[in-house]
């Protein structure tokens, strides 16, 4: 499975596997936007993401350490 930006829920579930140690409520974009290209399933243009998109993928990891 190859992810997207867009894959918002699917991308914050890998994220939370890769990363179980990290608190997303204290997590700059900048790192995250980085996490995010170094997943392995990620296949997408690093450029093509926005705050809108990075906030949208921290709230979704948020909710899914709850």
């Amino acid at each position: 499975m190859s992810l997207k930006w867009m894959d918002i829920l699917d991308i914050a579930i890998e994220l939370d596997e890769a990363y179980p140690d990290i608190d997303p409520t204290q997590i700059r974009f900048t790192d995250l936007r980085q996490w995010v290209c170094n997943l392995p399933d990620f296949d997408d243009d690093p450029e093509h993401s926005g705050e809108k998109i990075l906030e949208a993928i921290q709230m979704a990891w948020i909710e899914e350490k709850e």
